[in-house]
């Protein structure tokens, strides 16, 4: 009986069963390769948001000038570009996700492949009309 009481604990507290996408995550831009900016994503009411916390040197689009609405010029530092995602057995999605160098949202799901590397997926209808970027914990 013990056995069993050792092995479920150390089950329960391997990194598996911890892994979060909640944290900082620097983007590799999906059509350059380059590392443009640092994002936290963190959780409001249940929900998943991301926002841009640094913008690294790489990073050349710092306001959000296609952007329409409150968002038009404003800095891309500080602002919101992932939001809404729910839980969704492995993965986060049902949310929208903000493109600022076309100033287009997309909807959205987010996945961990594994405990510091996330596949975080924009597309138009279905995920499989859209585009993937892979980002990677900062430690």
């Amino acid at each position: 009986m013990k056995y069993l009481q050792l092995l479920a604990l150390l089950l329960l507290s391997t990194p598996f069963f911890a892994q979060s996408a909640l944290g900082i995550w620097k983007n590799i831009d999906d059509t350059d390769g380059v590392e443009k900016s640092h994002i936290e994503i963190y959780e409001k009411d249940g929900k998943i948001y991301g926002k841009v916390i640094k913008l690294l040197p790489a990073a050349t689009i710092i306001t959000c000038k296609k952007c329409k609405g409150d968002k038009q010029n404003a800095p891309i530092l500080d602002m919101i570009i992932l939001r809404d995602l729910k839980k969704d057995g492995k993965k986060w999605s049902g949310g929208m996700i903000l493109d600022p160098a076309k100033g287009k949202e997309y909807r959205c799901f987010i996945a961990l492949e594994n405990e510091n590397k996330l596949k975080v997926r924009g597309y138009i209808g279905s995920p499989m009309f859209g585009r993937s970027q892979y980002w990677y914990r900062v430690e």
